[in-house]
């Protein structure tokens, strides 16, 4: 017979019965739980287990960290089954670390004590937003949830949401209807406004998430938007936990290891980041004594980030699947791919960065390789080439742009964009079939036919995304000479090449 979590011997040590929401988190999903909960629920664990000795000055009202519980908001119908699955065992979840090997290690988290959806209880979401308890609204609601213009960068007025949230403020339907609504209450009623914190892995997220807010409140209230942007928080921060979809394997696996019941467990990876910029006017939770960095500048993290992890995935996508591989595990196990993704970070990535206080960039890199042999976190070379016009340019183009302005090696970066272009045309080496799954498939399809029949910079010509790229001749020279090597030496041939050399063009 099955233990439900509340039984587990695994199950939190703190008393949850004592927790208040100080965190209203809004799009709870895998990534949360197994990341901004995690940390919080580590965070409550070790101030229930500190004694008085144990050199801890508490930096929260008793010292327990108990009035940062979590209450998750859910804004659409379908988040119906988040809901019900955390009220069906008291909130509680296990998150399942998958180790490289196969071992897994379990954890019940208990940090999150409530959860509201909105479109059952909008009043019940806008008074839990407008009380004083609340301090921090963090979100993970995905690039498409901030209703920003991919080419533009500007939020989208005309957007129905936007529209009926400025028409009807007082019975709001977004994620930021609701937040202009409760600093509008807030600010009524004297109350200190919350920090809005975007946990999205998104660079300057914090800067989205403030566009996004400012720009729905100046739809209905000028005067409001002004006072947001003047008087509310919004911390960007660098998120980074691999949170692969549970499966029914997972659930069962559980079951059998260690005798729980749980009907929506978390899959993460052992490894986990966060680096916060520390600007929370109404206060925190002490994130640092967790592993958390807390941070002034949080530029260099990003940075690092996007230049090197990022771009180490859209390494492994475009050669993998030329070569046709599937996972990213299979990629990176491949020596002459692996040799070429190192080179590529160490001879042109890393050139371009700044210092990273407090990160080792050669044991950075070297964890970025570990954590991609782990095949029990099997992430598909689709899943990371997915939206790659929008990707690449965020965390390839930009080295490349830096490079050709300090006069550095371009040849590794170009290749890279030429092996994507490649791929593009629809066929692998073994002449199977490469999906192109992105907003401009059939913009990057046209030009990639066009690159077939014999016309050489027609991918890279495509403005929206190479920009001044497109009519620079050092790149455009470049490009031609590794595309024309890579159809008559296949890809093989040129990672070896590419990898064997000691400096790049």
């Amino acid at each position: 017979m099955t233990t439900s979590l509340t039984e587990s011997p695994l199950a939190p040590d703190y008393d949850r019965s004592a927790m208040t929401t100080g965190i209203v988190h809004i799009g709870v999903g895998g990534f949360h739980r197994a990341h901004e909960a995690a940390y919080l629920d580590r965070l409550m664990r070790r101030r229930a287990g500190a004694g008085p000795h144990d050199g801890a000055e508490p930096t929260t009202p008793g010292g327990s960290c108990l009035e940062w519980g979590i209450c998750g908001v859910g804004l659409l119908p379908e988040d119906a089954r988040m809901r019900d699955a955390l009220e069906s065992q008291d909130h509680l979840y296990t998150l399942i670390r998958k180790h490289p090997g196969g071992l897994c290690d379990p954890a019940v988290i208990g940090s999150i004590h409530d959860y509201r959806l909105a479109s059952d209880a909008p009043e019940e979401v806008l008074a839990l937003l407008s009380a004083p308890t609340t301090r921090i609204v963090s979100l993970t609601l995905t690039w498409d949830g901030y209703n920003i213009d991919d080419t533009t960068g500007e939020f989208r007025t005309f957007a129905p949401g936007a529209v009926h949230d400025a028409e009807h403020p007082g019975e709001p339907t977004t994620a930021f209807g609701y937040i202009v609504e409760a600093l509008r209450r807030r600010r009524e009623n004297g109350i200190a406004p919350f920090t809005i914190m975007s946990c999205d892995s998104l660079p300057g997220n914090g800067a989205v998430a403030r566009n996004a807010v400012i720009s729905q409140a100046a739809m209905s209230d000028p005067e409001l938007a002004d006072w947001i942007d003047g008087s509310v928080a919004f911390p960007r921060c660098v998120v980074d936990r691999v949170t692969p979809r549970t499966t029914r394997a997972d659930i069962a696996d559980l079951r059998r290891g260690v005798n729980v019941e749980d009907v929506w467990p978390v899959v993460c990876e052992p490894f986990t980041q966060w680096v916060i910029e520390d600007d929370f006017p109404a206060g925190r939770p002490p994130w640092e004594e967790v592993g958390v960095q807390m941070v002034d500048d949080i530029s260099p993290y990003e940075l690092m980030k996007v230049r090197l992890l990022n771009a180490a995935h859209q390494g492994l996508a475009h050669w993998g699947r030329l070569l046709g591989m599937e996972y990213a595990h299979e990629s990176v196990a491949d020596p002459m791919v692996a040799a070429w993704v190192r080179a590529y970070l160490e001879r042109e990535a890393r050139a371009t960065l700044r210092s990273v206080p407090g990160i080792d960039l050669d044991d950075y890199i070297s964890t970025l390789f570990r954590r991609l042999t782990n095949k029990a976190i099997a992430r598909t070379l689709l899943s990371l080439a997915r939206d790659s016009s929008s990707r690449l340019p965020r965390f390839v183009l930009g080295t490349v742009r830096d490079n050709l302005t300090a006069g550095g090696p371009i040849r590794l970066g170009t290749a890279m964009v030429a092996a994507w272009a490649l791929g593009s045309e629809g066929l692998d080496e073994n002449g199977g079939r490469i999906v192109v799954d992105d907003p401009l498939a059939e913009e990057l399809q046209h030009l990639a036919a066009a690159q077939r029949a014999g016309h050489g910079t027609a991918f890279i010509s495509h403005e929206g995304i190479f920009g001044g790229l497109a009519t620079n001749d050092r790149f455009r020279r470049t490009f031609v000479e590794e595309l024309e090597a890579l159809r008559h030496d296949g890809a093989r041939a040129r990672l070896r090449n590419l990898a064997g050399r000691t400096r790049a063009a």
